[in-house]
């Protein structure tokens, strides 16, 4: 395995392109539980230019019918990026409010029990704080939303560090 760099540039162009629209080479879960995770899988793919095949603990979208349950699922996602083992794809690790970058992702649970929601951060200002932390997202289409314009009972921060390439 090869370690490379993770294009936030490139994920946050593709955030702010599509943040209002739907990318017609992507199924849009809208109607089928939300298209947040999907969108932010995405942005991901965008800065990182490499799908995981594996089979149910992957990350890759080929059609609506064959993608990896991280591709469109929260907790799946998240599991998938903070996986320690060096497989391909992109990676991450949970950090705090003040470590993010464009291009790391938030999620958020609105029970208190689960995660529900998946913002991709597009920018993020000094110091760092829950209104200058700006948000895209599917599922309550947004871009440049503050983080701080959310109402939830649980949060997390996921900093994508690199991209495992074969």
């Amino acid at each position: 395995m090869r370690f490379a760099l993770y294009d936030r540039r490139a994920a946050v162009l593709y955030a702010h392109r599509w943040a209002y629209g739907r990318n017609p080479a992507f199924y849009d879960y809208e109607h089928l539980g939300g298209d947040c995770t999907n969108f932010a899988s995405q942005c991901i793919y965008a800065g990182s230019g490499v799908m995981n095949f594996t089979p149910t603990f992957g990350w890759y979208y080929i059609d609506p019918n064959q993608k990896a349950p991280a591709w469109t699922g929260v907790p799946y996602l998240y599991n998938f990026l903070v996986r320690e083992e060096k497989t391909e794809g992109p990676a991450a690790h949970p950090c705090e409010l003040g470590d993010l970058r464009p291009g790391d992702l938030i999620q958020l649970s609105f029970d208190g029990e689960n995660f529900h929601h998946t913002p991709v951060v597009v920018s993020v200002g000094w110091p760092v704080t829950p209104e200058n932390v700006l948000v895209a997202a599917h599922s309550y289409d947004a871009d440049n939303r503050p983080l701080s314009t959310y109402s939830y009972q649980d949060i997390r921060f996921l900093k994508i560090f690199g991209v495992w390439h074969p």
